[in-house]
């Protein structure tokens, strides 16, 4: 065996890979060995709880997983089913004897991939130092200790808590009718479980589980999502929902069956806690989000907090407390007073409560917020280099500070996450190379499509120059 190839790294959650390419049971065994070794060192006889989504060979790489960690004295219980990372994060959360999740997912990620992240005692991620120390202690082989597993259903406590959350009352009266899309993931059946339960009509597609999700890429946006949209536009649906393949992200579909953008999603719900809810608190947003979001903060009088890339930068200023909303670049929402963790699920139902205590429709209510704070055109183009090349633009990257961009002079200059340029009339640009592949991400927005392609056009250029 070459060992070189035998080397497991991990990215931000944990550990991803293709399944033709190194992520199969003895890798899941060798991670399990390596937190087993860690968790019943600090914690001895705590419990993990282990997930799984419904790709090939999930669940019993769950199971795999457990019996090792069991080896070690700890409690290992897995699902009795797939099930979203925020299920097992919430039960986890709510457990004083639970010092961490083993979830088996790849996410967004294609068929191909398979993955494992972790969490900590609190549902939210843990800290690159414990993964590293994990990485750091992971052996070349897999260990052949196993202990007992136990088998629990982590979906129905963690519903039972979900519609507790929104008005059901309201949500009954208007009984709306909702499409909803698990993507052949682990969602399937547990989102149109919540609405059925809140008294919504719910036509389920794309019900899993399909190893391959049946040609679907499991991320909630187009085209992927071409099929939910032409459902809610054909049956006359009032809205539609789809779940990534774990559900710590949603998409929304309005009754015309157009996706609601992630710049949109984000300052709606917000919009929706302070005003309707009542709630209060700073938001929390990486500086890759949209000026909307920060316009209804402002609006709304929130204090915003922008942070680099990463959730586990949204996480860190969540555990200071006073946070209502954290909110990522691709509509990942997370709600501290729920859960530490993104979760598509509530996200989903704080939009069916709005919808029905406002009477509107989930159109007339992005209408009406871009009323109120503006309307703004985003998009990212990325600039793909060689390793070298994109070496080169980040190494003189700290020192770019250009006087003008596309003929206009920015406001505000920033190195926080690349180079960020701000101008008066709130468009920015940002260019951000890449942590892990050869390429610069270029992130730009403006009033006017024209003059955000503007910017972005003279920012591509720049990256190349530099590089």
């Amino acid at each position: 065996m070459d060992r070189r190839s035998n080397i497991i790294r991990f990215g931000a959650d944990g550990w991803q890979a293709r399944l033709d390419d190194g992520f199969d049971e003895a890798g899941v065994r060798r991670v399990a060995d390596s937190l087993g070794l860690l968790w019943a060192e600090a914690h001895p006889g705590a419990t993990v709880l282990v997930g799984y989504d419904t790709r090939h060979n999930s669940a019993e790489y769950a199971r795999a997983a457990a019996c090792v960690l069991a080896s070690f004295g700890l409690r290992a219980v897995v699902s009795d089913r797939p099930c979203p990372t925020p299920v097992v994060s919430w039960c986890c959360s709510r457990r004083d004897d639970a010092v961490g999740v083993v979830m088996l997912t790849a996410s967004e990620r294609s068929c191909e991939y398979g993955g494992l992240i972790v969490r900590g005692a609190d549902g939210g991620p843990v800290s690159r130092e414990f993964l590293d120390t994990v990485e750091q202690h992971i052996s070349l082989e897999p260990p052949t200790d196993c202990g007992e597993l136990r088998v629990e259903n982590f979906v129905d406590p963690y519903l039972d808590d979900l519609v507790t959350l929104v008005d059901g009352a309201a949500i009954a009266a208007a009984t709306p009718s909702v499409i909803v899309d698990p993507m052949y993931s682990a969602g399937t059946g547990v989102l149109a479980n919540a609405l059925e339960r809140l008294g919504c009509n719910v036509t389920e597609i794309h019900a899993g589980p399909c190893e391959d999700f049946c040609g679907l890429h499991p991320e909630p946006a187009d085209p992927w999502a071409d099929e939910c949209e032409e459902t809610v536009s054909s049956t006359g649906a009032d809205m539609g929902f789809l779940l990534d393949c774990d559900g710590d992200r949603a998409g929304v579909v309005d009754e015309n069956g157009n996706i609601l953008l992630p710049h949109e999603l984000s300052p709606l719900v917000l919009g929706h806690l302070v005003e309707n809810r009542g709630e209060s608190g700073r938001v929390i947003v990486t500086l890759t989000c949209s000026a909307r979001i920060a316009r209804q903060a402002e609006r709304l009088g929130c204090q915003l907090t922008s942070v680099p890339v990463g959730f586990s930068r949204i996480y860190r200023e969540m555990l200071e407390g006073d946070v209502v909303l954290g909110a990522e670049e691709y509509g990942g929402l997370a709600f501290p007073s729920h859960l530490l963790e993104r979760d598509g699920l509530l996200a989903c139902l704080l939009v069916v409560e709005l919808a029905a205590k406002s009477g509107r429709t989930v159109r007339q209510l992005v209408s009406d917020m871009g009323d109120k704070i503006g309307h703004m055109r985003y998009t990212r183009r990325d600039v793909r280099l060689d390793p070298a090349a994109t070496q080169a633009f980040r190494n003189v990257l700290p020192g770019l500070n250009p006087g003008s961009v596309a003929g206009r002079r920015p406001v505000e200059v920033s190195h926080a996450d690349g180079l960020r340029l701000q101008f008066d009339d709130g468009s920015w640009v940002l260019m951000r190379p890449s942590r892990s592949d050869p390429v610069v991400r270029v992130y730009s927005e403006a009033p006017t499509e024209g003059e955000r392609d503007r910017l972005l056009d003279a920012s591509c250029g720049m990256v190349r120059a530099g590089a």
